[in-house]
């Protein structure tokens, strides 16, 4: 059985200073992290709050992905795919259910159809001129309405491999939005020939939402 919280917060709390900072984690030591460990340190771990706090949309009638069900840049029956504004890798997308599903609650034709959209997406996005990967993240903790993301990982640039890609992201200036909509269309395009569906030039999110 998994440790209860508070259970949790003090065995993190038996590696940690007097100020409640666990020691650096080994990642800030490799190459590709965007920080030097000299001068860098973790914020306090605070205790632990339960209940975890609601995430937005876990009611449906206020969930606005739902309210976005007809936004994006390629949809089908089930699903939608729209490109993240506001980011500092060349592509950014996000795929959703068109209607109110979490991760755990797909009925096993969406999970199968996941699985390939999932696969159909990395594929076109990587074949994209100067993408090396497209990185796939499902994370979950700031909204209820599933939400997978798409990073694509500029060629060439190897500070950005591996799992700092996304504070990478963060920390670059804005990429060109007139080259990522036009790659986002290649996409789009490439997946209404793989997959079905239809494409739109309608507008996408404003920026990056929850994680």
């Amino acid at each position: 059985m998994a440790l209860r919280p508070d259970q949790f917060y003090d065995h993190a709390m038996a590696v940690a200073d007097g100020e409640r900072r666990l020691p650096l984690a080994d990642m800030t030591g490799w190459d590709i992290s965007p920080f030097d460990q000299d001068g860098l340190r973790v914020a306090p771990l605070r205790p632990p709050v339960v209940p975890d706090p609601p995430r937005h949309g876990e009611d449906p009638a206020e969930c606005r992905n739902c309210q976005e069900r007809d936004e994006g840049i390629w949809f089908n029956d089930h699903w939608r795919l729209a490109r993240v504004t506001g980011v500092g890798v060349p592509l950014a997308l996000m795929l959703y259910p068109r209607d109110h599903y979490d991760m755990a609650d797909l009925p096993d034709d969406l999970a199968a159809e996941l699985g390939l959209l999932t696969t159909r997406v990395v594929r076109h996005v990587q074949a994209l001129p100067h993408i090396s990967r497209a990185h796939v993240y499902r994370i979950g903790d700031g909204a209820a309405h599933l939400h997978v993301w798409f990073f694509a990982r500029p060629e060439g640039q190897a500070q950005l491999f591996g799992s700092w890609l996304v504070v990478w992201d963060d920390l670059l200036p804005e990429y060109p939005a007139d080259i990522a909509e036009a790659d986002a269309a290649v996409v789009a395009d490439a997946l209404v020939a793989s997959h079905g569906g239809r494409r739109t030039a309608a507008s996408s999110p404003p920026a990056r939402p929850a994680v």
